[in-house]
Formats: C-alpha cells, sequence, structure tokens
C-alpha cells in the first residue's frame, strides 16, 4: 500500500493516528497501560440510574484493564510487564484509568489513585476515563494542577449526540450534560478524547455522521470511534436476541467510518477506530474478531477513494 499523503502520517495511514501523535510527542514507542481502580459508577449504583448502559459489561467496559484485587502500582507493574513483552523497546507508559468511572469518588481518594501510579517509573502521564456528568467543580480545579505537570488526557463517554439515542441506550445524561462537563475541561485547558459508538440500536448511518459532525465542531483533542459489541450478560444481548436491532455489517463500518474521517479535522487525533470484545463474551459482530481486517478495509477504502481524514471538513 503507497505511502499517505495525509501530513499526520509517517506509515500508510491516512488518519492522524495515536501511535503517530505519541511518536512525535516523545520520540518513541509510549504504552499506555490500562487500570482499574475499583471506582463505580452512577449510572449503576441508583444515582443517576441501576444496570448501566445497556452495551456495558460487568467489567465497566474495562475488559483488558488490571486486576482490580491488585493494589494499583503492583496492578500497573503487572500490565507493563505483560504489554512490554509485545514491544520490549518500550520505557514510557501513560497511566489508562479505564475501567468504570474514574472521577466517581471523593477528591481525595481521587488523588492518592493517580499520584500512586504517576510515581511510577517510566511515566509520562495519565489518560482518565469518565463521564461527563462526574465532573464536580474540586475535581476539575485538581486536573486542571495536575495537567500542569503531567501530560493529562481525559476521555468522556459520549457515544452518540442524539438524546433519543443515549435514553434507549440508558446512558443516563444528556448532550446537553455532556457539553457542561466537555467545557469545564476544555476551559481549563485540559485534553479530551471523545467517546463515540457507531452501530447503535436505532441508528443511521446519517445518525453517526452528525455524531462526528458535532465533535468536529468542538475544540477536542482526540476521538475514539468504537464498533457496538454485544457481550454476554449484558441488556443488549437480550435487545439483540429479542431481534430489536440488527448489527453493523463489515462493509457498512468500514464505509461509516471513512466517511466519518474524511469529516474530521487533521488536527483530532483518532485514538481508536474499532473496538475489542473478549473473544469467549462476545456475540456480534464476529466478523470484529478480526481486527487486522477490520483495520486493513478501513485503509484500503481510503485508498481507493484516494481519501484521508479532513478531506471534507468543513
Amino acid at each position: 500500500m503507497p505511502l499517505s499523503p495525509f501530513p499526520y502520517s509517517d506509515t500508510n495511514k491516512r488518519y492522524h493516528t495515536w501511535d503517530y501523535f505519541l511518536k512525535h510527542r516523545y520520540g518513541r514507542k509510549v504504552l499506555k497501560v490500562p487500570l482499574n481502580a475499583r471506582f463505580g459508577c452512577p449510572n449503576l449504583d441508583g444515582t443517576k440510574g441501576v444496570g448501566g448502559c445497556t452495551f456495558c459489561s460487568a467489567s465497566g467496559s474495562g475488559e483488558f484493564a488490571g486486576n482490580p484485587a491488585l493494589e494499583l502500582p503492583r496492578q500497573f507493574q503487572q500490565q507493563k510487564e505483560s504489554l512490554s513483552r509485545k514491544w520490549p523497546q518500550a520505557n514510557q507508559y501513560i497511566a489508562y484509568f479505564q475501567a468504570y468511572t474514574n472521577t466517581y469518588a471523593p477528591l481525595p481518594v481521587l488523588r492518592q489513585a493517580y499520584e500512586s501510579v504517576l510515581e511510577q517509573p517510566g511515566v509520562v502521564g495519565l489518560s482518565i476515563a469518565t463521564r461527563p456528568d462526574c465532573l464536580p467543580d474540586d475535581v476539575v480545579d485538581y486536573l486542571s494542577c495536575l495537567n500542569r505537570k503531567t501530560d493529562l488526557y481525559v476521555e468522556l463517554g459520549l457515544q452518540s449526540v442524539h438524546d433519543k439515542t443515549a435514553r434507549r441506550i440508558h446512558r443516563g445524561h444528556t448532550y446537553k450534560e455532556f457539553l457542561e462537563g466537555f467545557y469545564k475541561l476544555a476551559e481549563n485547558h485540559i485534553p479530551v478524547c471523545v467517546h463515540m459508538i457507531d452501530g447503535l440500536p436505532g441508528e443511521t448511518a446519517e445518525d453517526m455522521l452528525e455524531t462526528v459532525r458535532v465533535i468536529s465542531g468542538l475544540p477536542v483533542h482526540s476521538i475514539k470511534i468504537h464498533l457496538l459489541h454485544v457481550l454476554r450478560g449484558t441488556q443488549l444481548e437480550q435487545e439483540f436476541l429479542k431481534g430489536e436491532f440488527q448489527l453493523l455489517e463489515l462493509e457498512q463500518y468500514v464505509r461509516i467510518v471513512c466517511n466519518q474521517i474524511e469529516l474530521l479535522p487533521p488536527e483530532i487525533v483518532v485514538q481508536r477506530i474499532t473496538g475489542d470484545g473478549k473473544a469467549e463474551d462476545l456475540i456480534g459482530p464476529l466478523w470484529s474478531k478480526n481486527k487486522k481486517a477490520v483495520l486493513a478495509g478501513i485503509d484500503k477504502e481510503l485508498v481507493r477513494r484516494n481519501s484521508w481524514q479532513g478531506k471534507h471538513a468543513i
């Protein structure tokens, strides 16, 4: 495959990959180490709802995070060692608080958790996944201070800009609430990665494109585009088995993602362009197990179109 004409690429990729961003910021491979800090979620404990989002697994969307039975420093070391077997040359790390809602605790608890990992050798930054409705002012003030002493990225789950979809997936917040949380962070110059999901029940391809159009108009640092997975034991599994919605086919997903990439401004980093579900828990789409084929399909379609990220950005 020919080298990309896209300026934020030094490979064949025609979009602004997370790997490219990290290599150009740090000068080398940096590993993102997923952790489970044992925080809860207001959409599980009754504060906002019970049962969580319909797609969310028992692990709080942290299937590949660390062992929650371990204290965070030990968990970090274990995860780091596992990742280093695949990338032995890497010696810098971003600690990724992945599972559940990682600002959903009193500030002293959050501070102890984050800083216990920041103390680990080789850690150059933190990535904190959370909900936009879990950003009280004292936590945002602390995150702003943290952002001045290390590289901080906050990952906000949005999934869709459409409130009808948010209600259907039992998200527990509106798009307006997302914006309120987002701008708390943006106004404090904290880089934000927005998560969205393609293939949510009831959404059309145009709905998915509209989510990207809206995100593209915000001062976001990066985006994660996930494929909807139906996982065993979720409410979504029951809906799927009842025939209440259809999953995307591979060709549909590739086409939608390429259309979304074309709409994204080139400076926005694409941290993820598909998703992972544990093979033993995956109900569908089964084609997503071959992640390399999905990524290759996206690359080939962009080449076929002679296109790249931002080609149709407004």
